[in-house]
């Protein structure tokens, strides 16, 4: 019996993996007797729905590739300003981890977006608490706290004296804010938290990616 392509709409014939007009990896099904199994010579693995994710492999995978990531994008590494390209390059390879490890033909870039969503959150807990930890040593273990509250007081300094005003009353209650310890967790909460959706962003981007490269790999040759 032939079924008809998701995306071109074509005849696919019955047990083939693959649409014969634009190659997307079709869904085929399986009995639990083994009646509905491929041939050997299609040597492709079965994947019952290439929507869901089987989360216990897909987060051995997000793990693997989000530690290095995140430690990479931490505040203290000599190429955190790349955290983006770490973060969508551990999002698509962990998609393709995960498609080896479970075998499977394909999976769509909605669920490949899901899995570079969960390497992008474990990938930013790392990288901000292990700038965290390295703050905390730093001021209270290594004794460099007056030398942080200098340089941020330099910064604020620096950058409102950019500001136009004409209420010299507000803005230095904005200055006392900032120089808080209150206002500068607040404003360092908030850049973090910027930051974080950001990197997010291409984290999702970045396994939706892997997703179409690996369906693309494995589409029949001409």
């Amino acid at each position: 019996m032939e079924t008809t392509c998701t995306r071109c709409h074509q005849a696919v014939p019955a047990q083939s993996c693959y649409c014969p007009a634009c190659g997307l990896p079709q869904l085929v099904y399986s009995s639990e007797e083994g009646g509905g199994t491929l041939p050997p010579e299609h040597g492709a693995a079965i994947l019952r729905d290439p929507t869901l994710v089987e989360w216990r492999s897909a987060l051995r995978a997000a793990t693997f590739l989000a530690v290095p990531a995140g430690l990479l994008s931490c505040g203290f590494s000599p190429v955190s300003l790349l955290g983006v390209f770490w973060m969508a390059s551990a999002a698509a390879l962990a998609v393709q981890v995960y498609l080896r490890r479970q075998r499977s033909a394909w999976i769509t870039t909605g669920a490949g977006a899901r899995i570079g969503l969960v390497t992008g959150l474990i990938a930013g807990w790392m990288a901000f608490g292990t700038t965290g930890i390295a703050f905390f040593a730093m001021r209270f273990w290594f004794h460099q706290g007056q030398a942080f509250d200098q340089m941020w007081q330099s910064m604020v300094n620096q950058s409102l004296q950019q500001q136009v005003s004409a209420d010299v009353q507000a803005l230095n209650a904005f200055r006392s804010l900032l120089l808080s310890p209150e206002g500068r967790a607040g404003l360092m909460l908030t850049g973090m938290i910027c930051l974080e959706v950001a990197l997010l962003g291409f984290a999702a981007a970045g396994g939706a990616l892997g997703a179409h490269l690996m369906a693309r790999s494995r589409r029949p040759q001409a």
